[in-house]
């Protein structure tokens, strides 16, 4: 029955953690394409901030789910959801191996495990109320009202991830019941795929060496170019693209609200705080194989070994070619 399912590789871990150089690897060995789990990458124009891949980066390996959205749009799981097994059909139809990337683990999760969202229709008038009372009274106060009516989401959804709360809380609005119960009764689905989920883990202080480096490389790159460029598009702080970490803080800046020097340490803070928050959530999901990159000194080839090791396990293998020989060469 288990080798009836399609099959799946989930790559993911924290930001800053190597994930997109571990996937390329692992797409060459097993003939895989990339499905970016990504809640920013997906945006045209936002490259910098978000760490997108470059193309020379990608080594010929077909990726998806990046630079398909306009900075206007808004993205959330549902909408990940659908557009990410669109991918998978193609991947499949191209008889490739599916590897699923990213940091996002709700939006990993609402895949995997093939969570079905019952919300009715979007309730834009309530949720710009809720808009308004965030900005009226702060985030904090907003955050309040979602421990009042689901302290489960409330522990679990930091009250800066201002979408998330408001999502909740609309939820409960539209269906007088705790999103948290929802989404307990959906984790306890079976997953449609076969699959192997890898968290690529590291020491906090090589973590947090790593993100104050990318944060650094990124003002360097041209950070705040880039978010001034969105700016005179049109952007504004209430888009959901634009409270992506690296994009609210810039804006804080070009709105004077504080200096240069206070966004780039709050972006370090804010992106170390949100690395904790990601691995919280990885440890709570099941079926989770964890590499820790200091075990392996380091070494992607031991790392990627590892990692194949796994995918065997569960039958994961490269398609094979006329001569009987798939691609494991070619790294």
């Amino acid at each position: 029955m288990m080798l009836m399912k399609q099959p799946l590789i989930i790559l993911s871990g924290p930001t800053a953690v190597g994930k997109t150089k571990a996937s390329i690897g692992l797409a060459h060995r097993l003939n895989g394409e990339i499905v970016s789990a990504d809640s920013m990458q997906v945006y045209k124009h936002m490259d910098i901030g978000s760490a997108k891949i470059k193309p020379e980066e990608m080594e010929g390996v077909p990726h998806h789910l990046i630079d398909v959205l306009e900075p206007e749009e808004e993205f959330h799981v549902q909408k990940f959801q659908q557009m990410a097994k669109e991918a998978l059909a193609r991947i499949y139809a191209a008889g490739h191996v599916p590897i699923v990337t990213g940091g996002t683990g709700f939006y990993i999760q609402a895949l995997l495990y093939d969570i079905q969202f019952t919300m009715e229709e979007s309730d834009p008038a309530y949720r710009q109320e809720l808009a308004e009372y965030a900005r009226k009274y702060g985030q904090e106060a907003l955050h309040e009202k979602l421990r009042e009516v689901d302290p489960v989401s409330a522990e679990k959804i930091h009250a800066n991830n201002v979408k998330r709360v408001i999502r909740a809380l609309e939820y409960f609005h539209q269906n007088q019941e705790p999103i948290s119960r929802h989404n307990e009764e959906e984790r306890k689905r079976t997953s449609p795929y076969r699959f192997v989920y890898f968290v690529l883990d590291d020491t906090r202080e090589h973590l947090y060496q790593r993100i104050d480096a990318r944060v650094d490389q990124m003002v360097e790159d041209g950070l705040v170019e880039e978010v001034k460029a969105l700016k005179a598009a049109g952007c504004t702080r209430e888009m959901v693209s634009m409270q992506g970490l690296g994009y609210k803080e810039i804006m804080e800046y070009l709105d004077q609200e504080i200096s240069l020097e206070e966004a780039i340490y709050k972006l370090k803070r804010d992106t170390r705080h949100f690395a904790k928050r990601q691995l919280t959530w990885f440890r709570r999901e099941r079926d989770v194989t964890w590499i820790n990159k200091a075990d392996y000194g380091y070494q992607e080839e031991l790392i990627l070994d590892k990692m194949l090791e796994e995918c065997a396990k569960v039958q994961i293998f490269p398609e094979r070619n006329e001569n009987g020989t798939g691609n494991e060469g070619h790294v």
